[in-house]
């Protein structure tokens, strides 16, 4: 099924089934029973791309059929945010008298927030000069009459900034309100109400821990910053050294102290625990001042890799949020080992496909 020709009809019916396949896929462990947190019918994913199609004087979004790979036309996209779907049809129409701005256009990328912002990224095969720019400009301040929203432009090895690379989302975490910078062609969580649940769950099953927490691959501080009130301390890691900006930058932000955020990897972070390597980007960071006694994990699709898999196995509580279950089944062979899962949950990010988002938590046996 396209994702233009969504029925959100068929909603809950997806959800029980994809919910009875992940049961079976775990039948072999000793789960708790599955916690389900549904997502909106529909307009639920904030983020969206789409290929551009020139086709004489019309231009219009296209995406590719999964199995026949056939391109059609995408006018309105019910996955997609609301806030999406009204800048589609206001950008192109704006676009299309346009020579400067739509000549060599391939490629659109929205990035919309819960909060009302949206910036949208112009994707050519050719430089991008000064006239360009005003058109650019011209064509912000026009759409900026009716939306909060920025543009960007890029090509290849470069980058065109008309104001800021980035949005402001605000997302409601149990009454209270957290602002996060999201950073243009970073990741960040695509379906934003269904994060806010996954965040609630995260807090909940964390509350009353001791000791401080261990974030491995934080991101721009998604989990972290709401999860450090559940902790005296805080220490993240995350790779991608934009991401680490950011999630400083969001600490401050929302007036958030005890979190310390280190740009490093799972596997490097694992090899100066054991003392194997010393790493200039942890001068300054005594590892022996945090007393982890739980560890989140929010893993690529790949999974945790056998290093790390057996170091978070050293920790009394694992929080493990998963957007793979096959690679989550396969860690959990080995940290089924050590550890009892105490709840499993479903968090349907990815309606209408069978990508499921889990989390479980471990606790180490006695």
């Amino acid at each position: 099924m396209r994702p233009t020709e969504i029925d959100s009809r068929q909603y809950d019916a997806q959800l029980a089934d994809k919910a009875n396949q992940l049961r079976g896929l775990f039948e072999h462990h000793n789960m708790p029973p599955l916690e389900l947190y549904p997502s909106a019918s529909l307009h639920y994913r904030m983020r969206a791309e789409f290929r551009v199609w020139h086709d004489g004087e019309d231009l219009y979004h296209i995406m590719f059929d999964s199995q026949t790979r056939e391109k059609y036309r995408v006018n309105h996209f019910p996955p997609a945010s609301q806030l999406i779907n009204d800048v589609m049809g206001d950008l192109l129409e704006l676009l299309k008298p346009n020579d400067t701005l739509r000549r060599k256009l391939y490629q659109i990328d929205y990035l919309s927030t819960l909060s009302g912002e949206i910036l949208v990224t112009l994707v050519y095969h050719k430089p991008l000069d000064e006239e360009w720019q005003q058109e650019a400009q011209k064509l912000r301040d026009i759409l900026r009459n009716k939306y909060c929203l920025d543009l960007v432009g890029r090509s290849r090895k470069q980058m065109v900034l008309l104001e800021r690379d980035h949005v402001i989302e605000a997302l409601n975490i149990n009454g209270r309100t957290y602002q996060f910078k999201q950073i243009e062609n970073s990741f960040t969580q695509p379906n934003a109400q269904v994060n806010c649940k996954m965040i609630e769950w995260a807090l909940d099953a964390t509350r009353n821990l001791n000791g401080d927490l261990l974030e491995l691959y934080c991101g721009l501080g998604n989990f972290t910053l709401p999860l450090a009130q559940n902790f005296e301390k805080v220490l993240a890691t995350e790779i991608s050294k934009a991401s680490v900006e950011a999630a400083n930058y969001n600490a401050k932000l929302n007036h958030i102290d005890n979190v310390t955020v280190i740009r490093i990897s799972s596997e490097e972070f694992t090899e100066a625990l054991q003392g194997k390597r010393q790493f200039r980007r942890l001068e300054g960071i005594q590892l022996e001042d945090f007393d982890c006694q739980t560890v989140l994990v929010d893993p690529p699709r790949a999974g945790l890799d056998p290093d790390t898999c057996e170091l978070v196995s050293h920790y009394p509580n694992i929080l493990y949020i998963s957007c793979n279950p096959q690679t989550l089944l396969d860690n959990l062979d080995i940290l089924g080992q050590t550890h009892e899962v105490t709840r499993f949950a479903l968090f349907d990010q990815f309606p209408y496909t069978h990508h499921a988002e889990c989390g479980v938590v471990l606790r180490k046996r006695a």
